[in-house]
């Protein structure tokens, strides 16, 4: 197979797609480079479909390599690169979310695409170089895929936008936007953002949009040299005849059992129809002229139907609520007593008990990754329980739903959360789903706020957070144009079967994350500012309630809430409280039950569970760095005994020798004979030499027998 690529000059690096290198076995294989980072995408459709089916079996990989940063990792015993980490799970969903809906609906080919970095200059980001890889890939494999696709990251900083920013660039940024997109519209929207404002959003995703069409050209450069060959696939979904019997059989009285009700309430409604249905064709099932597969099909795209022409008709909702409303929120914080901040945030029939625990500075998570290594200090985990959604699910590790969420939730808060300087406390912010009926990652943003203010943490505003809905027409989904309606705060069954779920959090006074995936192949940016614009009207109505509970943070920590003491010291005086190899250093934190974390600035942070073993901390420490003055005493311990004297440690980590001329005021022939290891003395400085050793004495508090008392004088008033 000959070799084909193509490149162009983008925001002052080059982009470069090759085929027919490596791979040369996969359906189709794209390597994109951009600067140095280089990432391999191969594409590969299973020949026959999966009757058993009932959603598009597409499974995407994004695999990290250390070798592709020249790093070597792991422990002494295994070296192999292990299971994904959580930053490779969220590259694959923002590789997985743009691709999938632009593939046929009802497709049943088992579909994979792998992406694997091969090269990563610790410059530029690899996970957006992946959906321009992959769709590139999947387009030479002549996969049903309506591509081109492809992704940008847009920062800002400073007010000022920049195109596939670096590493550095996004240090400290206001920005950090990932948008994917077809030519004609965008399909996914990833951001986290330091309270920026709609108009700069709406801004970036138009000069995302605007290179997104430049990176597409590109790609279907490549494509046109290979011509590919377009393959055959599977489709399984209701037909029209199916639909039309379905339709006979199910009453407008059965419709009415699908509104207005609980999650519950609804979930037994469709059973009752699937019963009724399925009783109807029980005959031809049996004959097996019908399948009860197609039929319940059937019955779920019936509902969908009506659930969707209800909202573009009549703009009345499965619950009875208008477009733009938001579900009754509740709120309880402090619910659970020994964690250290707590809150129960319900929104409908969504409940997300969102916890939080204060740790020390050194209890941050480190994250060793192939590319930029860093530290979190603010740390969110999302967890979704079967018993949430009434289902029995085997128990295993995180799923990457909850990893994505739980990401998101993370990104949404940390803008408000204090520094370092203010708060030196780490966070663990752990969210757990009750109750699901739709936007509990939205929930889990809200609970975050409420639970780190009942914690005492002073966050600089608080944040509420929004999912937003969309409808659309046939003829908008044919040609774009069309009517379309956008829900507000949309629950589980909105989200199913509508097409668009757009999250949006904010403060009062700007976005702080966003995420956006569609069903359809595109949205305009129009429909993403009304679609803004409603999300902050009904993000204020939740602060509102928020505030009402909650109004600012509370004024102390909790009780059972870790104690942080921090003491500046001469950074001379670092390696004295860590101690040869760290003895010094461990016997405190051993002996006081605190943890210490030192800076290279000589800053001491003593995270203690009580008052009283941070003072008793705090006070050994003071001493180890004491500087001692010529004339004081002290009480010590002898801690070593030699020929000519003994050293006695006057101060924690501090050692003096007592010459044994000094030891009596009188001549000492053996040291042994007057003091020996462990005993308790009192002592005198009496000199700090030229090299800041320290010269003790014991004599001034002995009498030296050989010196008669001085007489007593008579009394008066004697005989």
């Amino acid at each position: 197979m000959s070799i084909h690529s193509v490149e162009s000059e983008l925001a002052g690096r080059k982009l470069k797609l090759e085929t027919g290198r490596l791979a040369l076995q996969a359906n189709g294989a794209v390597t994109v480079q951009f600067g140095e980072s280089i990432v391999l995408c191969t594409a590969m459709m299973a020949e026959e479909g999966k009757p058993e089916a009932d959603f598009f079996p597409l499974t995407i990989e994004y695999q990290e390599r250390y070798y592709a940063s020249g790093k070597i990792k792991g422990s002494r015993f295994m070296k192999r690169d292990g299971r994904s980490s959580d930053e490779a799970v969220l590259k694959a969903r923002i590789i997985d979310r743009p691709i999938r809906p632009l593939f046929p609906k009802g497709i049943t080919n088992e579909t994979q695409g792998i992406a694997t970095v091969l090269s990563a200059d610790l410059v530029n980001e690899t996970g957006v170089l992946a959906i321009t890889g992959m769709s590139t890939a999947m387009l030479i494999a002549g996969l049903p895929f309506a591509g081109p696709l492809a992704g940008v990251r847009i920062g800002m900083k400073n007010g000022e936008f920049i195109i596939f920013p670096t590493f550095e660039e996004m240090a400290g940024g206001e920005l950090d936007l990932l948008v994917a997109g077809t030519p004609d519209a965008i399909t996914m929207v990833e951001a986290g953002a330091n309270e920026v404002s709609e108009e700069k959003i709406l801004e970036a995703l138009e000069l995302a949009h605007k290179t997104i069409k430049e990176i597409c050209a590109i790609q279907m450069q490549l494509v046109g040299k290979m011509n590919p060959t377009a393959r055959t696939y599977t489709v399984s979904k209701a037909s029209d005849e199916i639909l039309d019997l379905v339709a006979g059989v199910i009453s407008q009285e059965d419709l009415n059992t699908y509104n207005g009700t609980g999650k519950a309430a609804i979930k037994q409604a469709i059973h009752s129809i699937e019963e009724k249905v399925l009783t109807h064709f029980a005959g031809e099932i049996e004959s097996e002229t019908r399948t009860k597969e197609e039929l319940l099909a059937g019955v779920t795209k019936t509902l969908d139907n009506a659930m969707r022409k209800n909202i573009l008709e009549n703009e009345t909702r499965l619950d009875g609520r208008h477009l733009d409303e938001v579900r009754p929120i509740t709120i309880e914080v402090g619910l659970i007593p020994r964690t250290h901040g707590s809150a129960l945030f319900q929104r409908g029939e969504t409940q997300a008990l969102t916890l939080t625990t204060l740790g020390a500075p050194g209890d941050a998570q480190i994250i060793d990754s192939m590319e930029v290594d860093t530290e979190k200090r603010y740390i969110h985990y999302y967890v979704f329980p079967p018993y949430s959604v009434g289902e029995v699910k085997g128990l295993r590790g995180p799923s990457r739903r909850e990893i994505g969420h739980g990401a998101l939730a993370e990104r949404a808060l940390i803008p408000v959360i204090p520094g370092k300087e203010d708060f030196p406390y780490t966070i663990l912010v752990v969210s757990e789903i009750m109750t699901c009926n739709g936007s509990s990652s939205m929930a889990s943003v809200c609970g975050s706020t409420l639970s780190l203010m009942d914690a005492g943490v002073p966050i600089k505003k608080p944040v509420s957070a929004v999912a937003m809905g969309l409808v659309c027409s046939d003829e908008f989904k044919q040609s774009g144009k069309g009517a379309y309606k956008i829900l507000t705060d949309i629950q589980s069954f909105e989200d199913f079967a509508g097409d668009m779920d757009f999250k949006v959090a904010r403060t009062p006074d700007g976005i702080t994350a966003l995420q956006m995936d569609i069903k359809v192949k595109g949205i305009t940016t129009q429909m993403m500012k009304e679609a803004l614009a409603k999300a902050t009207v009904a993000c204020n109505q939740m602060l509102d309630a928020m505030k009402a509970v909650l109004p600012a943070h509370r004024p102390e920590l909790s009780q059972y809430a870790p104690i942080i003491m921090k003491i500046q010291i001469d950074p001379d005086y670092i390696r004295d409280v860590i101690g040869k190899g760290g003895e010094t250093i461990q016997k405190i934190t051993a002996e006081c039950g605190v943890e210490m974390d030192i800076e290279q600035t000589g800053l001491v942070i003593i995270t203690a569970p009580n008052k009283e073993a941070g003072d008793k901390a705090a006070n050994w420490v003071k001493a180890i760095v004491y500087e001692p003055t010529v004339g004081e005493e002290f009480d010590g311990e002898v801690v070593n005994i030699m020929d000519f004297g003994a050293f006695v440690e006057f101060v924690p980590g501090k050692d003096g020798l007592v010459h044994i001329s000094a030891l009596r005021p009188y001549r000492v022939n053996k040291v042994e004979d007057v003091v020996k290891v462990g005993d308790k003395v009192h002592v005198k400085l009496i000199k700090v030499d030229e090299q800041g050793r320290y010269n003790l004495s014991m004599k001034e508090f002995y009498k030296d027998p050989a010196v008669p008392s001085k007489p007593e004088a008579p009394a008066e008033g004697g005989f």
